[in-house]
């Protein structure tokens, strides 16, 4: 058993309350996800959890963890430097377990995470495997220790198809305590039994945390129905209210009236009025105690809203993109051979395929042919934010280049209506999550009226309640999209054409080959 009790983050730098009470407890077999806005604090809270010297540095805590009867494996959003640089056995030699398993052993880990056993020897750096060859090596170092509690940040992050419906079943068969942090929503459909929210509803208020033993969808469903009934209730009983008050506003009026109307020379009148008038009073507090115990509106956190105006539109018979590659290198190692790739004017592609296959050299390749030309106008968002974004410069700074006040409070209305808190909207932009740093990229792409979109991962750090809205925004855009994506939900919903990147070039796929 894990339990957490009373758990209250708190960031240092601006005082903001990442998470307030927060308690829950997870049992054998429980899939929990934790899922909230980008920057709510997700990520601190799996650091404190494991090990709250992790966020000693910039956040201050007060709670109480129990109840695990063994190790925690904790699996962070990304390796440090020195792990990168160092080979596969020196970073499976760093769990003091590793020696210690016998070859069977090893070889039952090998199978369950369908790794080469001979790999974990190997002298090949961690830094040339691919995105789901390192998420495999990072859970084979955990299961060395034969964990209880199994804490993953991210682990559906930058990896292909075929590793993602691996990571499902391997989920779904771990039968410790699960708890983790995943954009993809297909994942967490498929494999959460215990939904952890954490919401913001508005500055100034507290945080909202909340447990559910709800699979997701379900979770999704009767939340939208609590909230449309709460709603209603709320209206119902607010009109019923301001009836009631009008009544009384009514003979509050007329007491008040023939109050001034009475004449001195009618004292029993005018205490008849007097008493009548404190009758009316008592009412009006009775209705003042009654509005107090009213159901109130939601507060909800709400999902970013995000829009690309209608003039970044292209006409349908425009080619945007004639792409003709005999071959495709990095370096002296050959990718691909006979590409081919036409996009048209309001075409939006999806492109997929194996990690480590490609596909980001040829998405790069595609945005320098694309971002000169004078006949339209692209933007390209490179996996690596920080390949575009200036990481020294303020979120506002970056959304006014121009400067001036007018700028700056465009600059901010965006902002907030993309979630960012006010103290985010003054930190440098490398403080931020990935998420924050996506958000930032699609909404200076919108105020520029880019209409060719070049897009590297697009959806992989939007959270699951920003992922809906953030494909409708690119569904609707009138312009043309290139994209590469594992994202199934964004290929299913926003692209128009999915290829499979293979050796022998692009090859055209149907929805239905994403299951």
């Amino acid at each position: 058993m894990l339990q957490i009790r009373n758990l209250t983050l708190t960031h240092r730098k601006d005082l903001r309350v990442l998470a307030s009470g927060f308690s829950f407890v997870l049992n054998p077999g429980d899939k929990a996800a934790l899922i909230g806005e980008e920057g709510n604090g997700k990520s601190t809270i799996l650091k404190w959890i494991y090990d709250p010297a992790l966020i000693e540095g910039y956040c201050d805590w007060d709670g109480e963890r129990s109840g695990e009867t063994g190790p925690i494996g904790y699996l962070a959003q990304d390796l440090e430097e020195g792990e990168k640089a160092g080979s596969i056995y020196e970073f499976c030699a760093a769990s003091p377990d590793f020696l210690d398993q016998t070859p069977r052993e090893l070889a039952a880990i090998a199978r369950q995470l369908r790794f080469p056993a001979e790999e974990f020897y190997s002298d090949r750096p961690v830094a040339t495997l691919s995105g789901g060859e390192r998420i495999k090596l990072q859970l084979g170092r955990l299961l060395f220790g034969r964990p209880a509690v199994l804490l993953l940040d991210e682990p559906s992050s930058d990896v292909d198809l075929e590793t993602l419906q691996w990571l499902e079943a391997f989920l779904n068969s771990y039968q410790g305590i699960l708890l983790y942090i995943s954009h993809d929503e297909t994942l967490i459909e498929r494999t959460a039994n215990v939904i952890l929210h954490i919401e913001h509803p508005r500055e100034g208020k507290p945080p909202r945390c909340s447990a559910h033993r709800l699979a997701y969808r379900e979770y999704v469903r009767q939340r939208e129905e609590s909230i449309v009934c709460q709603t209603q209730q709320a209206r119902k009983e607010r009109d019923e209210y301001e009836k009631k008050m009008e009544k009384y506003r009514r003979i509050q009026q007329s007491v008040e009236h023939d109050q001034a109307a009475v004449s001195r020379q009618d004292p029993g009148k005018g205490r008849l009025l007097k008493k009548k008038m404190h009758a009316v009073q008592s009412m009006g507090r009775r209705f003042e105690r009654e509005a107090e115990h009213m159901t109130r509106m939601p507060e909800l956190e709400q999902a970013v809203f995000l829009r690309f105006p209608p003039e970044a539109a292209l006409p349908a018979g425009k080619i945007v993109l004639e792409l003709q590659l005999p071959e495709l290198r990095a370096g002296e190692r050959l990718l691909a051979r006979n590409i081919r790739l036409r996009v048209m004017g309001g075409e939006k592609i999806g492109i997929l395929g194996p990690n480590g296959a490609g596909k980001t050299t040829l998405l790069r390749l595609i945005a320098a042919e694309l971002l000169p030309r004078r006949d339209i106008r692209a933007a390209y968002m490179s996996q690596d934010y920080a390949e575009t974004l200036p990481l020294e410069q303020t979120p506002v700074a970056y959304l006014s280049p121009g400067g001036g006040a007018a700028a700056e409070t465009r600059a901010r209305t965006y902002l907030g209506s993309i979630r960012y808190a006010r103290e985010e909207m003054t930190h440098p932009i490398r403080e931020l999550s990935g998420g924050q740093k996506a958000k930032l990229l699609l909404t200076r792409m919108m105020l520029e009226g880019v209409n060719v979109l070049v897009l590297d991962e697009p959806t992989r750090n939007f959270s699951p309640m920003s992922g809906p809205e953030v494909r409708k925004a690119l569904t609707d855009f009138r312009g043309s999209i290139v994209s590469v994506s594992h994202d199934r939900k964004y290929l299913a919903e926003v692209c128009d054409k999915l290829y499979c990147f293979t050796e022998n070039g692009l090859q055209e796929i149907e929805r239905e080959q994403l299951e």
